[in-house]
């Protein structure tokens, strides 16, 4: 190429940076809302408290009275009852009389699956269990990135 001022050639153009990876857009999903958002951070919060959180892993096991409940949590018949009052108000557990005993119980599927996601993604000591093989990213590996890095 010739300097259009001068007869030198001029030198050849210095390379730019790489250009960007074209990441392919993901579909779009519907929004969560506000009301969404303040229903499930309630819910998280009513199961952040470990002796609920207990409460409904048995309950999403087995139905059991309230003295069945404060036996197997370690926990007074007053508290398990305050306990269960709130996630009763939550729709988190369900109950029905039997004779003189309430009997409750986690009968919503999406309590249940949430439930069981918690604790198998938590091991036995508290850490976290070893994730199983998960699908592939497209998108993230595209964008050259690690497909079995955590979303």
């Amino acid at each position: 190429m010739t300097d259009p001022r001068s007869s030198e050639p001029s030198a050849p153009p210095e390379p730019g940076p790489p250009a960007a990876p074209q990441v392919p857009v993901p579909p779009v999903e519907p929004e969560v809302t506000p009301p969404q958002l303040r229903a499930a951070a309630n819910t998280f919060g009513l199961l952040a408290a470990p002796t609920r959180l207990h409460l409904v892993w048995i309950l999403a096991r087995h139905e059991c009275d309230v003295g069945t409940l404060a036996e197997r949590t370690g926990a007074t018949v007053a508290a398990v009852s305050q306990h269960l009052a709130k996630l009763r108000l939550a729709g988190l557990v369900t109950a029905r009389r039997v004779g003189r005993h309430q009997i409750y119980a986690v009968e919503d599927p999406h309590v249940l699956t949430l439930v069981q996601q918690i604790f198998a993604h938590i091991a036995p000591d508290g850490g976290l269990a070893p994730d199983p093989p998960s699908p592939r990213h497209p998108a993230r590996e595209a964008a050259g990135g690690d497909p079995d890095a955590p979303s």
